[in-house]
């Protein structure tokens, strides 16, 4: 198939940037996105151009680095999908797809589609982990969790800390994300001790890294390539209201 790219290009932090065409022709249906990519950067270089920069890593929707926003959606038209793996027979012969950088004040954009996401690792170091006592490993079974805890806490734990649910939010809310790593410890045993910590702390960087707050849109639900729950939103309002109750805010 043949595609026209808009592609976002932008050489550093403190360049305006811009949208800029792209021509490729040739595009198998059997490619991933960033395949397509790979191909349109080895045409670029031929032609002794710059090559687009994006981020990926794993290339099997675990790492959650490929971000970047697809004709308006985050990851892409197909749901519940990383772009790594989106494949080019969702888009049609002669289509013109626009490919820009996550967009949020607390993702600046690094250059063309890579974007700082440092806020989201400030945000775990503030309170997204567990005190353990170093030895030997527990056994696997030691600690007894009923299985619809489980459930709960293996569903939030299955965020990849992509960001998509900041990129779709009109108030670039990170509130999934948070709520997320709050809700897996919070149904499990090991992340009771420092439960009413977490909170307060995660929230409290959350908005200092300068993220939106939750108006209940739900765009976020809607592009998570691994649907994360909305509801997950509710159970870290609830957590964060106890601290005003138990006069620990």
């Amino acid at each position: 198939m043949k595609l026209t790219l808009r592609i976002w290009r932008q050489k550093s932090p403190n360049d305006q940037g811009r949208l800029v065409s792209h021509q490729l022709d040739d595009v198998s249906e059997h490619m991933s996105f960033l395949e397509m990519l790979d191909v349109l950067n080895e045409k670029l270089l031929a032609e002794g151009q710059e090559p687009i920069a994006f981020d990926h890593d794993c290339r099997e929707g675990i790492c959650g680095t490929c971000s970047m926003v697809i004709n308006g959606v985050p990851h892409g038209p197909e749901r519940a999908t990383t772009t790594c793996q989106l494949h080019m027979r969702k888009f049609r012969d002669g289509q013109t797809i626009t490919v820009e950088p996550f967009r949020a004040k607390a993702f600046p954009v690094i250059r063309d589609l890579v974007v700082d996401r440092g806020s989201f690792d400030r945000v775990i170091q503030a309170g997204g982990f567990i005190s353990a006592n170093t030895g030997g490993a527990p056994d696997a079974n030691a600690i007894p969790i009923a299985k619809g805890e489980a459930d709960v806490a293996m569903d939030a734990a299955a965020c990849i800390g992509c960001g998509a649910c900041v990129a779709a939010c009109p108030n670039a809310s990170a509130m999934l994300f948070v709520a997320a790593k709050v809700v897996h410890l919070t149904h499990l045993p090991q992340g009771q001790p420092e439960r009413a910590a977490r909170v307060r702390e995660m929230v409290r960087t959350m908005d200092a890294e300068g993220f939106g707050y939750c108006s209940n849109h739900f765009e976020c639900e809607a592009v998570c390539p691994k649907e994360i729950s909305g509801r997950f939103i509710s159970e870290l309002n609830r957590e964060f209201r106890e601290l005003f109750w138990r006069g620990k805010s």
